[in-house]
């Protein structure tokens, strides 16, 4: 499969012109033949080894499945440059446009009014239109699981990484719900757990910045957590290599990060984009595009959850593990109940960061 990508930097001079990839192979016969489709890259970009990484690879595995062209988009300024990225999309005769960049939620709709031809996605966020479909994940359920790992794990005074104080933490990119779904997630997972323990919290404000993740993660270890939870797409390499440098945990997001540092990953919180771009590509191709509907991603869909604990698992009590399945199982069957800010508000037990 051969695609291009397109690096929007600049309003005037920057185009969509290398959105005209080869393609091999054919698309379903009912469906859409040699289509064109694009990817907008998020906030952190392409080499985050997380949310952009992830997407993108199951965008690549949709391409080659299906046969439709296929381009990535990227700005250094993705937020600001929003509108205009979408607007180029659909001048250029994009027929799929899928967008990681969750603050985009308000313009695609009034872009995809302008460009009917062409049918649009959202992921991490909800918006209108006949031709427009949005992803949501359940990210609060998989974090759930980590805050209740965390707060189990830092009894564990038998582990070398781990000290007698029960402090743990997280670290989101910015503040706002499609964020702190994570984090609220994850303090509800460690309180349900021990309600006394003290769940550290801050905001990056990037998520490309491994040097400011790694100050805040070192900050955090040096006030008493040895365990730091990181949402901050390519800024949480920063807390990985001080949970690294220091001889304490990191927990990953999105992909698999245990292998980064292994031994220092405790587990990672999965967000399978991948699995989410290949449905909806899957389903395009097909000629079934869910338009005006929201797809809900979480544990029951296998879309989110932790990581197998390659690297640490002689490090965790098994009464431990068989807990966290428990509470797996528990979320599915609806006996428990992840607090969700996107649609239930903030919680009094989040003070923020």
């Amino acid at each position: 499969m051969k695609r291009t990508r397109a690096l929007l930097v600049v309003p005037a001079a920057a185009t969509l012109l290398a959105l005209t990839a080869c393609s091999t192979g054919a698309a379903d016969s009912s469906g859409k033949d040699g289509g064109r489709v694009a990817l907008v890259i998020a906030q952190g970009g392409l080499g985050d080894q997380s949310y952009n990484d992830l997407a993108n690879a199951g965008f690549e595995r949709a391409l080659a499945d299906t046969g439709l062209q296929g381009s990535t988009i990227e700005s250094d300024d993705v937020v600001g440059q929003g509108e205009q990225l979408l607007r180029r999309a659909g001048q250029s005769g994009v027929d799929l446009v899928i967008d990681l960049e969750f603050s985009h939620n308000q313009i695609i709709s009034q872009v995809a009014a302008d460009f009917p031809e062409s049918d649009w996605v959202i992921v991490n966020a909800e918006a209108k239109g006949d031709n427009v479909a949005s992803v949501l994940f359940q990210e609060q359920e998989g974090s759930y699981l980590a805050g209740a790992l965390a707060a189990m794990q830092t009894t564990n005074t038998e582990d070398p990484r781990i000290n007698a104080d029960k402090v743990i933490g997280v670290i989101g990119g910015t503040s706002g719900v499609g964020i702190d779904k994570f984090l609220v997630g994850f303090i509800q997972g460690a309180k349900d757990i021990d309600p006394e323990v003290e769940v550290l919290t801050a905001y990056s404000n990037d998520f490309a910045d491994p040097a400011k993740g790694q100050q805040l993660a070192q900050s955090m270890f040096e006030r008493g957590a040895d365990i730091v939870y990181s949402v901050a797409g390519g800024t949480g390499a920063g807390v990985i290599q001080a949970a690294d440098e220091s001889n304490r945990y990191a927990i990953g997001v999105d992909d698999n990060q245990d292998g980064v540092a292994p031994g220092s990953v405790l587990t990672s919180v999965l967000k399978r984009t991948d699995l989410a771009v290949e449905t909806v590509i899957g389903d395009y191709a097909k000629g079934s595009f869910p338009g005006g509907k929201t797809l809900t991603f979480g544990l029951k869909e296998d879309a989110v959850g932790l990581t197998d604990f390659e690297f640490t698992k002689d490090a965790i009590p098994q009464a431990t593990l068989d807990r966290i399945e428990e509470l797996r199982q528990g979320i599915i069957d609806g006996s428990i109940d992840v607090w969700n800010v996107v649609s239930d508000g903030y919680p009094d037990f989040y003070q923020g960061g």
